[in-house]
């Protein structure tokens, strides 16, 4: 008979890991199990004399966007944490609209990602996500011009549907002759690695094989995310002596940016070889992001070794927006289609309506019409938005729409998760899905404003990528809805993952099975 676990000893089962990996926390955590005794049926954060609110952030970490979700609720959408005592640990955790709109948009001076932002996301260097002012308005300036290009765009349709057509639908084929249990997020996350990495350094590096094979280059990125997810909850000082000392979670960094570094080292010469070798005419007509900055180093401004460090940090970028975020999109989106059977069967009438020459494979145009098809991505989005929260700091001491004061000590946190399942922001229906919500009555896509729907940003830093990411997902969903169909296996509990990127903790294990 399995003995059964009780709440206590279920909070213990992770310390031997945390001491593993995170001994920076082992004591914080050990102090947290004796509040869990005293505690544990504490619902609203409480700033102790001594450990401030880390307890009760250590005793909800297993479900945290959730507990959060439940505390801004109870809230009015703002809450104060203060970290232990002698620390300079003081955030505020904020879902609120107005809060959202005044500081990516009507103050957005007073709000750059700052010091110690680029501290915590050092492994993306000076790169368009930790750029500020003058560097990050040119970089932002340059993307812009280049992924909106028709070229690229075309390029970057022509290498998803190859991917699909050749690797992912002979993938899934197989997969659907057995009764086999895959994850298919780890499919997901194969498929956009090798898709962002054929359309950023123009070489496909084969993580989507029959074999699963072990890719060094996605597993750091995978290591980067982790840590970085951790760097948000220690302080900011002891991150400081890390660096300085290389021990602890730094260490593990600096070996998982080795490998990033190595292989952006290797797609540069190789593309700078390739380009060497051909007319200007023939670098001109290359569509990969990669050659476009290396044929416009001019522009760019930069020489040798300084200009290598530029394309690293770009691409490098250009990588991190592109894979994970789309996998994480592509893995909730298939979960609620497998809840909401009805969603699905409307999604393929739509694309039998649309597109009737070949609905797996929808051109540009038809995709552009698949209104419904919007109207469910942008709902599992509202619900599960691949980046779950966003930071910043005040340059300068204000005071929110909220009537909360800031500072330059206090982190502002916005939990995108949180604001999805607000009823006071999207009705009392916000925890079900329903597509329905973004269109009006006459069928066409209904507008939301950013700073109410932000999984894209908002303001200024709006991601670029925006209708790339869509045009991408809907090739995706088209292409294995009409061939096949995701069935989650019975008793599986999606939970999400501690990591910057909203991905599901265990995978999402899925029998794939042919459509008739």
């Amino acid at each position: 008979m399995t003995p059964k676990l009780d709440d206590t000893s279920m909070f213990l089962l992770p310390l031997s890991l945390i001491h593993k990996h995170y001994p920076e926390l082992l004591l914080a955590f050990l102090s947290f199990f004796l509040l869990h005794l005293l505690y544990r049926r504490a619902q609203l954060p409480i700033n102790f004399p001594l450990f401030g609110a880390l307890p009760h952030l250590a005793l909800h970490c297993n479900h945290l966007h959730d507990w959060s979700t439940d505390l801004l609720r109870q809230n009015g959408y703002t809450c104060i944490f203060k970290g232990p005592a002698g620390t300079p640990i003081d955030f505020l955790l904020t879902c609120d609209p107005a809060n959202v709109g005044h500081v990516f948009t009507s103050n957005f001076a007073n709000y750059p990602k700052g010091k110690e932002f680029a501290v915590i996301f050092e492994v993306l260097g000076d790169g368009i996500f930790n750029a500020d002012y003058d560097s990050w308005a040119f970089q932002r300036r340059k993307a812009h011009l280049l992924m909106t290009n028709t070229k690229f765009r075309n390029f970057a349709y022509q290498s998803t549907k190859e991917k699909l057509e050749c690797c992912m639908l002979p993938l899934l084929g197989e997969l659907a002759k057995s009764d086999r249990v895959v994850d298919m997020q780890d499919i997901f996350l194969r498929l956009t690695f090798d898709i962002t990495s054929t359309f950023t350094f123009g070489f496909d590096p084969g993580c989507l094989a029959p074999d699963f094979p072990s890719v060094p280059f996605a597993k750091a990125m995978d290591e980067v995310e982790e840590i970085l997810f951790y760097r948000h909850v220690v302080p900011y000082q002891y991150l400081l002596l890390q660096q300085k000392y290389n021990f602890g979670t730094h260490k593990r960094m600096q070996m998982a940016w080795n490998i990033i570094d190595q292989v952006i080292a290797q797609y540069v010469a190789k593309r700078k070889e390739i380009l060497n070798s051909w007319s200007s005419e023939e670098s001109e007509r290359s569509a990969d992001l990669l050659s476009s900055y290396i044929v416009c180093q001019n522009e760019v401004g930069k020489q040798g070794e300084e200009f290598n460090k530029f394309l690293r940090d770009t691409t490098f970028n250009l990588m991190v927006a592109g894979r994970d975020t789309t996998s994480a999109a592509l893995t909730w989106f298939f979960y609620l289609l497998h809840k909401n059977a009805h969603v699905e069967e409307k999604i393929l009438q739509e694309l039998k309506v649309l597109a009737p020459k070949n609905p797996t494979f929808p051109s540009v145009a038809e995709i552009k019409q698949l209104v419904y098809l919007h109207a469910a991505l942008c709902e599992s989005l509202r619900l599960y938005p691949p980046v779950p929260f966003e930071h910043k700091a005040a340059r300068k001491p204000e005071i929110l729409p909220s009537g909360v004061p800031v500072n330059r000590r206090r982190r502002i946190m916005f939990s995108i998760y949180a604001m999805g399942r607000m009823d006071g922001i999207w009705g009392k229906d916000c925890l079900e899905f329903r597509p329905e919500r973004w269109l009006s009555e006459s069928g066409k896509l209904r507008h939301e404003p950013s700073y109410k729907f932000m999984a894209f940003n908002s303001g200024p830093r709006t991601c670029l990528g925006k209708d790339l990411a869509f045009t991408q997902i809907k090739a995706v969903v088209a292409a294995i809805l009409t061939r096949y169909r995701i069935e989650v296996v019975p008793g599986f509990q999606a939970r999400p993952k501690f990591s910057i990127i909203l991905h599901m903790q265990e995978g999402l294990k899925v029998q794939v099975k042919p459509r008739n």
